[in-house]
Order: structure tokens, then C-alpha cells, then sequence
């Protein structure tokens, strides 16, 4: 079973006070939870056991839009670095689908999943990159979807994976870190689309959520 690393319940996080955060964003945020460089250092690793693992064969990178692009950079320069550097390398292409569940802090009961024509992932090894991974309801209804267009093998990396009482036991092929359940934001994760413009994962205050709420 997959494993990341773990988050305790009982963690707070660092004094946001002891990073650089933008001045717009610095009454709105608690604590610093994950900091940029240690999810850098994760990243790393995290491209090196995918490539173990999927590194024979052509891979399609398919990107959970919207919050999931900085990992997916961040985690395909890693993975390049390794084609570059490494004793063995693999093409690496690249598509997009954008999945919405949630409203506010709340996941909905809709979810919505548009992208590129599915149906060319046929036959393909892919590597499905997504931010974080709560209820894992939003995944298994994607990884439905892709299953008609029958794919090869399709590997999941997450960054997070949020301990919930919601979640029905799905976890993904590789994990980031595994965390309790608080709301976060940065790192491209966002609450009504603003903090992903931040490069630490912070906890929101929750005056911060009435702020942005729509």
C-alpha cells in the first residue's frame, strides 16, 4: 500500500511569521503547514519512484486542473531531470482535464470533468497528477471516465491525501504527504480561486473564509 509522509493530527504547522508570504494573503492564513522546500524534496522523490516503476514504456501525464499544476510542473522537472541524467529514459507527453467539486470549503454533489478527447489516452501508459485527494469520490468518478477509453495503466500520484471520515478507503498509487483534516491552501490549491499564488501549503483562518466566500 502506498504510503507518504505523514502528517499527525496533533501538528500546527510552523509561524508564518518565519516565511515569506504575500502581504495580501498574511492576515488570512493561520500557519504554515507544508513548507515550498520540503514539498520540493518530496516532489523529487516522488518522481524517482514513479520513474522506477513506469519508466519502460511511454507515459502520459495527465494534469487535474486547476489545482494540481504547480505539482505537475514541479513534478515533471523532476522526472526530465531523471530522463536527462538517468541510466534509462522515456518519452513524456502531456494532457489536461479540469474536474470541479467544490463550492466555497464544501465538496458538491456535481462534478463536473472537462478535458482534451479522452479517447487518445487508448493504449497509453498514464499518470494521473492531482493536488489533493479528500472523499476520493472526485478520482474514482475520473478514473471511470478514462477506464472507457481504455487506457493501458493508469498510475495515480497525488500531493496530499487528507485523512477523513468521508473517505471510502480509496488511495492513490503514490502519495505526497498524508494529512489530517484541515482546510489548506497554496501551492495552486485555492479557496474560490485566490492562495494559489502561494508557494507554502497554509492552514485558512476561517474569518479568511467568510472573506472570499461566494
Amino acid at each position: 500500500m502506498a504510503r507518504g509522509l505523514q502528517i499527525r493530527d496533533e501538528e500546527s504547522g510552523y509561524n508564518k511569521n518565519l516565511f515569506c508570504i504575500p502581504k495580501h494573503y498574511e492576515e488570512d492564513l493561520e500557519r504554515v503547514f507544508i513548507p515550498h522546500g520540503l514539498i520540493l524534496d518530496r516532489t523529487e522523490r516522488l518522481a524517482r519512484d514513479i520513474m522506477q516503476d513506469m519508466g519502460s514504456h511511454h507515459i502520459v501525464a495527465l494534469c487535474v486542473l486547476k489545482g494540481g499544476y504547480k505539482f505537475f510542473a514541479d513534478l515533471l522537472d523532476h522526472i526530465k531531470a531523471l530522463n536527462q541524467n538517468g541510466d534509462k529514459s522515456v518519452p513524456i507527453t502531456v494532457d489536461f482535464v479540469r474536474i470541479k467539486s467544490y463550492c466555497n470549503d464544501s465538496p458538491t454533489e456535481k462534478i463536473s470533468i472537462v478535458g482534451e478527447e479522452l479517447s487518445t489516452l487508448n493504449g497509453k501508459n498514464v499518470l494521473v497528477v492531482e493536488d489533493i485527494i479528500e472523499t476520493g469520490r472526485t478520482m474514482k468518478a475520473l478514473l471511470s471516465k478514462l477506464k472507457e477509453n481504455k487506457p493501458n495503466t493508469v498510475k495515480v500520484v497525488s500531493l496530499l491525501v487528507k485523512r477523513t471520515n468521508q473517505s471510502p478507503g480509496y488511495r492513490p498509487d503514490y502519495i505526497g504527504f498524508e494529512i489530517p483534516d484541515k482546510f489548506v491552501v497554496g501551492y495552486a490549491l485555492d479557496y474560490n480561486e485566490y492562495f494559489r499564488d502561494l508557494n507554502h501549503i497554509c492552514i485558512l483562518k476561517e474569518k479568511a473564509k467568510e472573506k472570499y466566500r461566494i
